[in-house]
């Protein structure tokens, strides 16, 4: 399962993030998503967990606790396509 993970600071790491998701079960991989021209993170990833029922009790587990002073928002991912449209340029 695809895990959305959101509001981290800004000095989390993928490692920390392997740490916090590891307690719950085995970790596919773990993505930070960073700025591409400044390499800062944007205060958000994902981390992919091959097992559900542990990846449930990962969101459920973490949902709302604190990680470096900010309380993380975890649920599972949606697809790009099921996301709402943005509302476009203002003219």
């Amino acid at each position: 399962m695809n895990i959305y993970v959101g509001n981290l600071a800004y000095s989390v790491t993928q490692d920390e993030l392997r740490d916090a998701f590891g307690a719950y079960g085995e970790i596919s991989s773990v993505n930070l998503i960073t700025d591409k021209f400044t390499g800062s993170s944007k205060g958000f990833g994902f981390v992919e967990m091959p097992n559900n029922s542990e990846a449930d009790a990962a969101i459920k587990g973490l949902n709302e606790t604190p990680l470096k002073g900010r309380n993380l928002k975890v649920n599972q991912a949606k697809p790009r396509g099921e996301r709402p449209a943005g509302r476009g340029p203002r003219w």
